[in-house]
């Protein structure tokens, strides 16, 4: 394993750059080729590459996820090489998540029957799925599960609830003017933002975890000059749907404050939340199949298992690396707890292909 997960480490592969996901899709296919013996499709969508195994020939019962891709910048082995070293290994997307890819091909290989089983490895989870959300929830469609091998929380917690992700950018037009000879003549956009952010900011409900961000801004073109435009992002996350619908209606509420300005919101849903209902069961059967004690945890940062989620089946997060530092510095895995939670994921598939679970139970529900 930590062969294979080297092999995937020292191909950099940033989301934004099309030729390295590229490259790194390749080498994704050879490791997964030699430990499951069949090639991937391999599917190009937008111009970014993923992959897809699927076994049997009929309709899949089970959805292995991961992504391929991550947040770090050509040349980061230079600063952060590949290493292990008194049972912590380190490098570029190593916890984030190349580990939990080969974890979910050792988890494959050690089924006596992978009938019914399909694993997904996406090459854009990190700039929000757009490509892959489709063919995402298309694989998921009527499978009992959805094992997504994305990194552990703290402690190796499985994450059983993910808030859902709204993305929106707020526009505003005014009317340019000398800011020294008659500012008055002007619209001033950045004042107009600012009476914006101030109501954006009053939409979270910290009671019920929602967050409302504003977040990167920017507004006029010289010092002397009234701003004539402007415009800042927001980046929300809601524990529920109801919270996501209702922040979107806020947001595509807002009105302008200054006379004859006016304002633009673009934006909306990005990922739905994964509740904590959708993974409750799941979460049980883990439990139940683990030789050690599991610990679950909430956290606000989205996956591919949100998707599936939205569409209503039952998901488990959380299965991959355990360790830390995820896009940080210092961002590692833990080996020893490497051979456990890989058996963890191969004994979930096996009893989801005999039907431990019932997706009739899980009213299935439509993306927002």
């Amino acid at each position: 394993m930590l062969a294979d997960i080297e092999e995937l480490v020292t191909c950099e592969s940033p989301s934004t750059d099309l030729a390295a996901v590229a490259a790194s899709a390749d080498v994704v296919a050879r490791v997964g080729t030699r430990r499951l013996g069949v090639a991937p499709e391999r599917i190009v969508l937008d111009g970014w590459t993923h992959l897809r195994w699927r076994f049997g020939e009929g309709a899949a019962r089970v959805l292995l996820l991961g992504h391929h891709d991550t947040v770090w910048p050509l040349g980061s082995l230079a600063t952060h090489p590949f290493d292990v070293t008194d049972g912590i290994l380190r490098g570029p997307g190593c916890f984030d998540m190349k580990t939990g890819v080969v974890m979910a091909f050792h988890a494959i290989a050690a089924l006596p029957d992978r009938t019914g089983v399909t694993l997904l490895v996406t090459g854009d989870e990190e700039l929000g799925s757009h490509s892959s959300r489709a063919l995402i929830e298309a694989e998921a469609e009527g499978c009992a599960g959805a094992l997504v091998l994305e990194a552990s929380a703290d402690g190796g917690a499985l994450k059983t609830e993910r808030k859902g992700v709204s993305l929106y950018r707020v526009r505003v037009h005014g009317l340019a003017a000398h800011a020294g000879l008659e500012p008055e003549r002007g619209i001033n956009a950045a004042v107009e933002l600012a009476h914006q952010i101030l109501a954006v900011n009053e939409l979270g409900d910290p009671a019920l975890g929602t967050t409302v961000t504003p977040t990167l801004m920017s507004a006029g073109t010289t010092t002397n000059t009234v701003p004539a435009a402007g415009e800042f992002a927001v980046d929300v996350r809601a524990r529920t749907v109801a919270e996501q619908e209702r922040v979107d209606k806020a947001m595509h509420a807002l009105t302008p404050v200054l006379g004859n300005a006016r304002l633009e919101v673009t934006g909306g849903p990005n990922r739905p939340p994964l509740e904590a209902a959708a993974s409750a069961e799941l979460f049980a059967l883990a439990t139940e199949l683990s030789p050690e004690p599991l610990s679950s945890a909430s956290v606000g940062g989205a996956s591919d298992g949100n998707f599936t989620a939205g569409i209503g089946v039952p998901t488990l997060d959380g299965l991959g690396a355990v360790g830390g530092g995820a896009h940080a510095d210092n961002e590692h895995v833990i080996v020893s707890a490497l051979p456990g939670r890989t058996a963890l994921v191969s004994a979930l598939v096996r009893e989801l292909l005999a039907g431990r679970t019932n997706p009739a139970a899980t009213s299935r529900r439509r993306r927002p």
